[in-house]
């Protein structure tokens, strides 16, 4: 059986919070996670972003860097990188085969964590740059001892089913991946993000969205914040880099689908899946494109709150289009319409009509859309 089919069958959908499962499975692996320094992020909106930006500083600095994030868009190899290089297929095969005759009752988050962390490990990477895949005090991350910084991005309203339905409950997951002595960098004053970096006796950072992104390849309003993050963390860890290196660097920073413009096609491709990135999304929009007719292509999963996401595209979209894509707990064109009316899309466009078109909605569903555009 093939690592892909390997991880599909532990049900995509199955999701158990807690590290008893990751920590035996580790265990058996004498530990890898121990073996390495690692700066942790976690966060609502803005993980991914603040990830990539660290990696390829460190990276243009000369370091060994391992990167950990999720979920994948084209390939699940995108989610274990090292100095911007996918695990090769070989050895991502051999890796999830061994992680999965050791133990049987992993997620596949699980498996895919524990892969990543027997890899860096056995590649002697120098740090990783590690994101929570679901809120973080239970996130199988979360089994590392100790980290150079904890990060902690934007919080809003996502996964409350499983953190909560105040942000201050959803705040209080997040915070704990805050570790013993080691400072947190936060944009968010949350009292309970605090009082966990006071128990751990660890620097509490509240850094504004102060960064000006000019240098930065990345686009939209809101990569201001993420970058504050980011180099905030990177002058607390490593002084030792030259300012030169990190503003050469904010220029090869790559982070597919995050207010991404396609050129050819005059297309923006954002992965925003909940309302709060929804809203960031059209803020930028709203900046950068004040007078451009926009289209939307929108889909979703059910569990999302697409009536908020739908209320927030409708302020800025002339034309709003659904598309249902193939994968379990894909919202219907026909759930979409009974929240606000609009088209299912079907064809491809005039892209050089010069109509804007903005495709956003699941992860899940760039790579099927994107593959059709």
């Amino acid at each position: 059986m093939d690592a892909v089919k390997l991880l599909t069958s532990h049900e995509k959908f199955k999701v158990k919070l807690g590290l008893e499962r990751i920590s035996n499975v580790l265990g058996k692996l004498n530990n890898p996670q121990d073996k390495l320094k690692c700066i942790h992020v976690a966060g609502t909106n803005g993980k991914g972003s603040v990830c990539a930006i660290i990696s390829t500083v460190l990276k243009e600095a000369g370091y060994k860097v391992g990167l950990y994030t999720s979920p994948h868009i084209f390939d699940y190899r995108e989610r274990i990188q090292i100095n911007g290089e996918m695990i090769s297929k070989e050895d991502f095969e051999t890796y999830v085969e061994k992680i999965c005759g050791l133990c049987d009752d992993l997620t596949e988050f699980e498996i895919l964590t524990a892969v990543m962390f027997k890899y860096f490990a056995d590649k002697n990477v120098d740090v990783v740059v590690l994101e929570t895949g679901l809120g973080g005090r239970f996130d199988a991350t979360n089994v590392i001892k100790s980290n150079l910084c904890s990060i902690i991005t934007h919080i809003d309203f996502d996964h409350t089913e499983r953190l909560g339905h105040t942000l201050s409950e959803i705040a209080f997951e997040k915070a704990g991946i805050i570790k013993e002595n080691c400072p947190v960098i936060t944009s968010v004053g949350f009292e309970v993000i605090k009082d966990k970096a006071d128990e751990k006796n660890s620097l509490f950072m509240l850094v504004p969205p102060f960064e000006n992104t000019q240098n930065l390849s990345l686009k939209g309003l809101y990569q201001q914040e993420n970058l504050s993050l980011a180099l905030s963390a990177i002058r607390l860890v490593f002084p030792q880099i030259p300012e030169t290196v990190i503003q050469s660097a904010l220029a090869k920073v790559q982070h597919p689908c995050r207010f991404q413009y396609i050129e050819e096609k005059n297309m923006i491709i954002d992965a925003a899946h909940n309302p709060n990135g929804i809203k960031a999304l059209c803020e930028s929009l709203k900046f950068y494109y004040p007078d451009k007719f926009i289209r939307v292509i929108f889909g979703c999963l059910k569990n999302k709150d697409y009536k908020a996401m739908l209320n927030e595209l409708s302020k800025v979209a002339d034309e709003i289009y659904y598309y249902h894509f193939d994968y379990p707990n894909s919202a219907t064109v026909e759930e979409l319409q009974a929240v606000y009316p609009a088209s299912e899309y079907k064809n491809k466009f005039d892209y050089t009509d010069g109509k804007l078109t903005v495709v956003c909605g699941s992860f899940y569903m760039l790579k099927e859309l994107s593959e059709k555009l």
